[in-house]
Formats: C-alpha cells, sequence, structure tokens
C-alpha cells in the first residue's frame, strides 16, 4: 500500500513537474490557468471521499484498489493524448476521481490485516507514500522528459506503468487473511481474534446526526482547521515549488528534479523519525499534551520560519536548503490521524477522520487557484510563499487549541460534567 500510495502521489504531482513545458505546448501564458489545471484533480479528489467510503464498504478492498489503480493509470496515460488544456483538465478530474478509493480501501484493508498495536506503523507507512511519492516522481517525470524530450511521452509511459502497478496489486492484495496462502492457520486465529472485538463495533453504521455533535467540539474543529491549514503547505509547496524554483530561480529540468527528490525525500525520512520519536517519548511516561504541542509546534515554526526566510535569500543552495527544512517537519502532522482514537472518540474516528480529509482536499483544491491569482498579480512568489507561511501559523494555532486531556468522547465529557456538578452540589 505504501508503493501504491506513492505511484499515486507520482501521477497527481506530474503535471507540477511538467507545467512549464505543457504551458509551452498549450500556449498557456496565464498562472491562473495554471492554478485551475492544478486545482481539477483536487476538486474532483474531495468530492469523491465521501463516496469512496461507501465503495470501501460495499466491495472488496483488493477489487477496489486494483480496479482504482488500473483506471486511474489509464487517465494518467490518456492526459499526453489531449490537444488542448480543457481535454487535459478533464483527465485529470478523471484521475482524481480514480484515485480517491485507495486510502479508505488502503485503511479498511489495514484494519483487516494488521493487529491495534501495529496500525500506528501501518498508518505512517500509507500516508508516508504522499512524501516518497513526490520525491521519486520527480525523478521519474524529469528523467522522463530530458530522455525523450516530452511531457507526452512521460505520462504515457507513467500511465502504462500504473496501469500494470493495478494489475499486479490484484494479483498480489487478498481482502482477509484467509484468503492468502502464505497465512498459516495461528497467524489467521492471532489477527482474527485481536480484531474481533474491533469488527464486531464496526458492524454498527453511523447516521450524521450520530457525529454532528463532534463537529462542535473545540477539539474536534480544532483538528479539522490545522489539518487544513498543514495541507495548505504541502500541497502548496508540492504543486508551485517546481515553477518556483524554475520561474525565480532559473533552475534547469534536471536541477529542479533534483531539488524537488531532496527537498521531499528528506520530508518522507522526517516524517517516520517524527513518528519513531513521538511513540518512543509517549512509551517513557511523557504526557499526551507536552508530546503532542511540542512536536506540533516545532513541524509549524520550522516549515512556518523556513518559507519565510526563503523569500530573504537569493542563492539558490540556500534556497533549496531552507526548503528542506520546511518539509522535514511538516509531516508530523500526520499524527493528527491518531488523535481521535487517542481522545476517545474511536467509535466515530472514520467519520471525523473522513471530514477532516474532505475539507483538506477542498483546501488543497482551492489553493493552488489562489495562489495563481496572487502570481498573476504580483508577478512573483513572495506574496504566496508569505500565504504558505500563514497557513503554518494557523496550523500553529489550532495544534496547540487541541486539549488532549479532554476527550472527545460525548459519553465521557458527560460522565466529567456529572462528576463537576455533583462535587459542587456536595460543596
Amino acid at each position: 500500500m505504501m508503493v501504491l500510495g506513492a505511484i499515486n502521489y507520482i501521477d497527481r504531482s506530474s503535471l507540477s513537474i511538467a507545467v512549464p513545458y505543457i504551458s509551452q505546448d498549450y500556449n498557456i501564458t496565464d498562472a491562473r490557468v495554471i492554478g485551475l489545471l492544478q486545482s481539477a484533480f483536487f476538486w474532483a479528489y474531495a468530492l469523491m471521499q465521501l463516496p469512496c467510503g461507501v465503495l470501501a464498504d460495499r466491495f472488496s478492498p483488493r477489487t477496489l484498489i486494483g480496479t482504482a489503480t488500473v483506471v486511474w493509470g489509464a487517465f494518467q496515460g490518456l492526459g499526453a493524448l489531449c490537444g488542448n488544456y480543457v481535454t487535459f483538465a478533464l483527465t485529470r478530474v478523471g484521475l482524481g476521481v480514480s484515485e480517491a478509493p485507495i486510502m479508505p480501501a488502503g485503511a479498511k484493508l489495514m484494519g483487516v490485516w494488521l493487529t491495534p498495536n501495529e496500525r500506528g506503523r501501518g498508518s505512517m507507512l500509507l500516508d508516508g507514500g504522499a512524501a516518497l511519492g513526490t520525491s521519486v516522481g520527480a525523478v521519474i517525470i524529469t528523467g522522463l522528459i530530458g530522455f525523450f524530450g516530452s511531457w507526452r511521452a512521460a505520462f504515457l509511459i507513467a500511465g502504462l506503468g500504473t496501469v500494470l502497478a493495478g494489475v499486479f496489486a490484484f494479483y498480489f492484495i487478498r481482502s482477509r487473511p484467509s484468503e492468502h496462502r502464505g497465512v498459516n492457520a495461528l497467524e489467521r486465529a492471532y489477527i482474527e481474534a485481536t480484531n474481533h472485538s474491533a469488527a464486531v463495533k464496526s458492524e454498527s453504521r453511523l447516521s450524521f446526526a450520530t457525529v454532528r455533535p463532534y463537529l462542535r467540539q473545540r477539539n474536534v474543529l480544532a483538528l479539522i482547521g490545522g489539518w487544513c491549514c498543514y495541507s495548505t503547505v504541502f500541497y502548496g509547496l508540492m504543486v508551485w515549488a517546481p515553477s518556483y524554483l524554475q520561474a525565480t530561480h532559473g533552475f534547469n529540468l534536471k536541477e529542479m528534479g533534483s531539488a524537488v527528490a531532496l527537498m521531499f525525500f528528506l520530508c518522507f525520512v522526517g516524517q517516520q523519525l517524527g513518528g519513531l520519536i513521538a511513540d518512543r517519548w509517549r512509551k517513557a511516561g511523557g504526557r499526551p499534551n507536552v508530546i503532542y504541542h511540542t512536536m506540533f509546534s516545532i513541524s509549524a515554526i520550522v516549515s512556518g520560519a523556513s518559507v519565510f526566510a526563503v523569500t530573504r535569500v537569493s542563492d539558490p543552495v540556500m534556497v533549496i536548503v531552507l526548503l528542506s527544512t520546511a518539509l522535514f517537519p511538516l509531516r508530523w502532522a500526520s499524527m493528527y490521524w491518531s488523535i481521535p482514537g487517542l481522545l476517545g472518540a474511536q467509535s466515530v474516528a472514520g467519520t471525523i477522520c473522513g471530514t477532516m480529509n474532505f475539507c483538506s482536499n477542498l483546501t488543497a483544491a482551492i489553493v493552488p487557484i489562489i495562489v495563481g491569482f496572487i502570481v498573476e498579480a504580483t508577478g512573483s512568489y513572495f506574496f504566496a510563499m508569505m500565504f504558505f507561511g500563514a497557513a503554518a501559523v494557523g496550523y500553529l494555532f489550532c495544534s496547540l487549541s487541541i486539549n488532549f486531556d479532554r476527550p472527545m468522547s460525548l459519553a465521557e465529557n458527560r460522565d466529567r460534567a456529572g462528576a463537576g456538578l455533583s462535587a459542587a452540589v456536595e460543596g
């Protein structure tokens, strides 16, 4: 699933790498049009998050993952055949629709195959595909464009590779341990017994009316707001950093590809290191408020300060150092996924996280448009970087607003309120 997650981001970030050549091919001179092209994927991806949750429940993960991968590979390849940017934008919409089932189906697959004490590492590896795929994609797409001298050839080959990955995924993946020949009876019994209670709980379907009270809690609102602010910084840099390096600092194709690959590989390394630090800190007896507030604060402050500092330097090497520094701790925000369960809302954790992801992908759809307007209006990326810096401040504020001593569970909150009232009456 980490490999498929990486391929997912190779294909979605390919436009960011190839945009100078696509702009030339389609005679696009307006940055606002580029912003709209970049956002087409995210609109479709965001709007499909909720329907794909239903699909993940209705179809086996193996079927859904294999089919989705083949279809999104086909849309990636079709982009190479488009004669204008309107039809190209439609292929990006198709890419967004067909990539959307991967994360819900992957989460369902992990819930079946991994025991609860393994899911933290599993989630971090699956989510790590974003940074890893953006890094590897920069090397692959720039290499293909440089070798063939054509962005169309790069998209076609990348699409074919994704289709083959989808066929292999269907051959390799099994939806349940009982379907895999390599799983012995003891292992299957252990997994099924450990996951039995969670499986029983998941059988009861939740309605929006059940979840709505959670959306009025400060912790939940801070969680959603912080994830949207983080997404503004991460996806903003993923989409616009290649164009920024070429337009502002004169990077050629090879230099730009190498720089983006380094930046996002360090982001992947930083993400895995952050998960390791948090786990060890918790095992050592650290309080959740101290652990998470400290790590999220470091993540937000380092990222925001580094993005701001980028606008104050002109040396290309220093620019890469600062952008790499900004990205290294940024995806410590991935620990947001574990917060609903940590705060006692495990029964609605999927819905809360789904709402969080839906809102963040809407943010990711709007950000390229906003940045496109900023660049077109100002003729530079200075205010775009300031916009990312402001989002980092929002990420910091929302993270510090989460109270890890206050459960999200409505039942626990009522119990606490009742205990407080009883104590007041007795007093």
